[in-house]
């Protein structure tokens, strides 16, 4: 039997267990859209923007464990997609894209809306592929699914001329015959042998764990390995939750926003057991001084990321899931008292805590963990970023997961990011924890929130600044505060440095504009209206809740590493 290219595109989906479909309509893409018309297996999301559009799949993709989907028309739309595809492979979350594009007799004309995707994406994604044979359709697309989601997984763009679309071929979706991608190399038991001799002669040891154990979902048996050894674990903010966060074993997160009692057992450790990191500059600071009296083993499943920042004494390239079983069986608890008592003693000397009173972003988070303990919540990047990563628990599970621009730091990925993830899982909480400047960049989506009923609780935390930008702008460059300022107009003075009675009301109003899409709007003022505000939100159905909580316009995330300095040197208090 013969079928169209956009029917066979149809049936790939379906043979993909596909059941949500982010797309944006469009010229390029419209034979597409039309095998999809009625098609009741796949719920089509039609978001406001194609970049909400990507998040959303990337949300959605994060909170269920499947591959997400986007499709798009060329150019613009097509275009539309690169933040949100650099995102999602940084933080190695599987997404399959699908681009239209103009015939395969146009490409390379300049034909109206054409653009060349591929060479456009194809240093932000795992692989990127146009489509110039009918015959190759339905092997490209089965091979993209695969490469998306196995080994390291990433984002794979797949570019669809408009004649392959509507060109008719063989109706049959194989299975990929030999794999000349191969995701991940067979375990060494050698070097795991090595590293585990290591760790047990080691007297100061620390587990940092990175993002490479959520995604694999290996947290039970991270815990069983820590509860096992009794060695402390450190995480980065992409590995938060890889044990939970209440656990005596967990010290805290690593880097330039970390805790000191995390910074400061990264420095004096002797054995250093990675698992799942990049070791980016975000977590190292100062890289000659990093972990500088300590033997550094290092799991990780993709090759490039083993030595490229740190040294490492023993490299193993393996898919964490599989290691740790293998590690678990051979260790045993190490006699290492003196070191554990040394650090919890650090820990309660220096905890992270906000000194300043009323309403303080950690009173909020604080309250969430309180009313809602089983949900999915997703940051946008800044300020709000970081005091969710201080100040949330999260448990180790799917049970209480974050979601967060952790590799690229995307500004806008909150609020689209937690409408896939409600999408994905209906019947649990989701929030948004987002600043007043990264709420703007795809508050549309507020719209595809009400049209699709979904009863997202938004927090933003509104300081009136460009708040991690304005921290550093205090902190390093003598409060100039240049275009940070989110109630700047040009009336203003171009010199000011810090908040006054002068300062103009703040545009938008989020409440009146909150209420203008259809959702429910309540601004807080004040610590005692923080529990009200979220139970408030979390029993409304239906529609989203935006909660506006204002809050001190120069409050800053400490503690903090200067630019250029190692991450023991830390600024524990904000004198400036």
């Amino acid at each position: 039997m013969k079928m169209s290219g956009a029917e066979l595109f149809v049936k790939a989906l379906k043979e993909e267990h596909v059941d949500t479909l982010f797309a944006y309509p469009g010229g390029q893409a419209i034979d597409l859209f039309d095998a999809l018309y009625g098609e009741e297996a796949i719920n089509v999301i039609l978001p406001r923007h194609e970049q909400g559009l990507v998040h959303a799949a990337d949300g959605y993709a994060r909170s269920t464990g499947k591959t997400g989907v986007c499709l798009v028309t060329s150019g613009p739309g097509a275009t539309n997609l690169v933040t949100g595809i650099a995102t999602a492979n940084y933080d190695s979350v599987p997404l399959v894209c699908f681009t239209g594009q103009v015939p395969t007799a146009l490409i390379g004309k300049d034909a109206f809306q054409e653009v060349d995707i591929v060479g456009i994406t194809s240093s932000i994604c795992k692989y990127a592929v146009t489509v110039r044979d009918r015959n190759d359709l339905g092997r490209i697309i089965k091979n993209a699914f695969h490469i998306a989601r196995s080994g390291k997984p990433g984002v794979v763009v797949i570019d669809l001329p408009k004649d392959i679309q509507r060109a008719y071929g063989d109706d049959v979706y194989v299975a990929v015959g030999r794999r000349t991608y191969i995701p991940s190399p067979s375990l060494c038991m050698e070097q795991i042998q090595k590293a585990v001799k290591t760790l047990m002669q080691a007297q100061r040891p620390v587990f940092l764990i990175g993002g490479g154990i959520n995604i694999c979902h290996a947290q039970k048996e991270m815990l069983t390995l820590a509860e096992k050894t009794g060695i402390p674990v450190i995480t980065t903010i992409m590995g938060k939750g890889a044990i939970p966060s209440t656990h005596s074993l967990y010290i805290g997160n690593l880097g330039i926003h970390g805790s000191y009692a995390a910074n400061t057992a990264i420095s004096q450790c002797d054995v250093l057991f990675s698992i799942g990191t990049r070791f980016n500059d975000r977590i190292t600071g100062k890289t000659e001084q990093f972990a500088s009296q300590a033997t550094v083993i290092h799991i990780d499943i993709e090759p490039a990321s083993i030595s490229r920042n740190i040294a490492v004494d023993i490299p193993i390239v393996a898919d964490a899931k599989e290691a740790l079983p293998a590690i678990i069986e051979m260790v045993h608890p190490l006699a290492i008292s003196e070191w554990i008592e040394k650090i919890r003693k650090i820990k309660e000397q220096y905890p992270i805590s906000m000194k300043t009173q009323g309403l303080t972003p950690e009173k909020i988070m604080k309250q969430i963990n309180q009313i809602f303990d089983d949900a999915i919540i997703t940051t946008d990047v800044g300020q709000n970023q970081l005091w969710a990563t201080q100040f949330l628990n999260l448990d180790g599970s799917r049970q209480k997961l974050l979601l967060t621009s952790g590799g690229l730091g995307t500004m806008g990925y909150g609020l689209p990011a937690a409408i896939g993830a409600k999408i994905g899982n209906p019947q649990k909480d989701v929030l948004v924890i987002s600043g007043d400047g990264g709420i703007q960049m795809n508050i549309q989506e507020l719209a595809t929130a009400i049209v699709y009923e979904l009863p997202v609780t938004i927090c933003i935390l509104n300081n009136g600044y460009l708040g991690n930008v304005r921290q550093w702008q205090q902190m390093f460059f003598n409060r100039r505060y240049s275009s940070t300022c989110m109630r700047f107009r040009k009336s203003c003075s171009l010199d000011c440095n810090r908040p006054n009675k002068s300062c103009p009301e703040y545009t938008p109003d989020f409440i009146r504009l909150a209420k203008s899409y259809g959702a429910k709007g309540i601004r807080v003022t004040d610590e005692s209206q923080i529990k009200p505000a979220l139970i408030t939100a979390k029993s409304t159905p239906a529609v989203p809740t935006v909660i506006e909580f204002v809050i001190d316009r120069e409050a800053n995330v400490l503690p903090i590493v200067p630019p250029g300095n190692a991450i023991e040197d830390m600024v524990m208090e904000d004198n400036l």
